[in-house]
């Protein structure tokens, strides 16, 4: 077999894995929902009314990351399409996470992405390191903001992050723009990976 064909047939069996991923967290949401009436809406609007993951996500960063100078339509735009169009990122958060064994900090199976502030950090970080490869740095820049901001998690966006990446409670990680970060890496809270540690894999 070819290697184009293996990387399709790969590239297949991904997608159903997404899918049946995707549907287990809207089937998750919505016992959630019938169960506690007062995150109907919160569910619905973040998980319930979208078609995809990717949607979904999209707008959840969208809105976590907004601010009254940088709206959440651009952003919801620049989200979308960089999962839309950019299939190394896209490879990348659809890897599932390596994950240690399980504990009571993680009630869900298949956890709701809107509920993991490390899984979000990640992936708006990707975000920002497309814009920084293309030399949109300044957007870059400003996307790098608003995550140290909001997530309390500072990635600078030129640092190279790989997949599989579980960012343990996530809170006062700091990495620094010539960090590289390999496949299959679990971080705990309050690390700093900067110049001197080049290559953490």
């Amino acid at each position: 077999m070819g290697r184009a064909a293996f990387s399709c047939r790969a590239l297949f069996w991904v997608l159903r894995l997404v899918s049946w991923v995707w549907t287990q967290i809207k089937a998750e949401a919505h016992r959630d929902a019938d169960s506690e009436p007062a995150l109907a809406s919160y569910l619905y609007s973040t998980v319930l009314s979208h078609p995809s993951l990717d949607r979904s996500l999209s707008f959840h960063l969208a809105n976590k990351l907004c601010s009254s100078t940088l709206l959440s339509t651009l952003l919801y735009d620049l989200f979308l399409r960089s999962f839309s169009t950019h299939p190394r990122p896209l490879r990348r958060r659809r890897r599932p996470p390596r994950r240690p064994s399980p504990r009571p900090g993680l009630r869900l199976l298949l956890p709701l992405p809107p509920q993991l502030q490390g899984f979000l950090a990640v992936q708006a970080h990707r975000v920002a390191h497309v814009l920084w490869t293309q030399s949109r740095r300044p957007l870059a820049l400003a996307l790098h903001s608003r995550i140290a901001d909001v997530f309390s998690v500072d990635i600078h966006p030129a640092a190279r992050i790989g997949k599989g990446i579980l960012l343990d409670h996530a809170t006062g990680l700091v990495v620094g723009e010539t960090t590289v970060i390999g496949n299959n890496v679990s971080i705990l809270h309050h690390v700093t990976l900067g110049a001197q540690e080049r290559w953490w894999r």
